[in-house]
């Protein structure tokens, strides 16, 4: 299995937190203000300079709407879950009534 490292690790949810906050229209200071940060706390997670405790991950993830898989993602290797994150990536592009749909069709194909 390859090394993975916590600079990896770092530069990637750093990458993200910053795009989702963008998305959010969100400013560092902004952002800050509502997880009761510093923005030079939310600057160096940005910039992977510092990495992040798993409650700053929960807390940063609800806020900014990150599901795990999107954070996870490069990191896995596993074949099976890398197919299960494609289909829920597939998902999440769905609007709302399509995936009320989903549930549906789900519910149908267990019973088969």
């Amino acid at each position: 299995m390859k090394e993975i490292t916590n600079e990896q690790i770092n530069k990637t949810f750093g990458m993200i937190f910053q795009e989702y906050r963008v998305k959010n229209n969100l400013t560092q200071e902004k952002l800050s203000d509502e997880l009761l940060k510093s923005p030079k706390t939310i600057s160096l997670i940005e910039t992977a300079q510092n990495g992040t405790s798993k409650k700053t991950d929960i807390d940063l993830m609800n806020f900014l709407g990150i599901t795990p898989n999107i954070l996870y993602k490069d990191f896995i290797t596993n074949p099976e879950i890398k197919e299960k994150i494609k289909i829920s990536e597939k998902i999440n592009e769905l609007p709302s009534d399509k995936i009320e749909a989903l549930y549906k069709i789900i519910a149908i194909l267990k019973d088969l």
